[in-house]
């Protein structure tokens, strides 16, 4: 993974967190807390796959391992940004994991999965 395809990861960022104010000012008031956070992970997955797919022709992305490769940094970083910012925040080990959870119904995995898959999946699309 090259320094732009970092950078391009960077804007996620502010996806993220743009997604988790819509969760908190709208989503809470019409659906339970445990609820606002599965519908926010499904409408995370689609604004990164929206970006991502706009993004694609700039990552000049030359092969599917690549491809692969690209997505895998993407959800270290993400991974490593999401716990760092928690215990920066003082948040517990226990709630840091929590949404990882499948068997309680947490889909967070499914985004990361997602985005591991996403340039990939576009790779493929666009060059078919």
């Amino acid at each position: 993974m090259s320094i732009k395809h970092f950078l391009l990861w960077l804007p996620m960022i502010a996806l993220a967190f743009a997604n988790a104010t819509l969760r908190e000012l709208v989503l809470i008031k019409h659906f339970s807390e445990f609820r606002a956070h599965q519908v926010s992970t499904l409408t995370l997955i689609i604004l990164c796959s929206v970006y991502i797919g706009l993004i694609f022709p700039v990552m000049n992305i030359q092969n599917s391992r690549q491809a692969l490769f690209i997505g895998l940094a993407w959800v270290v970083l993400t991974v490593v940004f999401e716990f760092s910012l928690g215990r920066f925040t003082n948040k517990s080990w226990e709630y840091l994991f929590r949404d990882y959870n499948l068997f309680a119904g947490r889909i967070w995995l499914i985004f990361l999965f997602c985005l591991f898959l996403l340039p990939y999946l576009i790779y493929l699309v666009k060059n078919k």
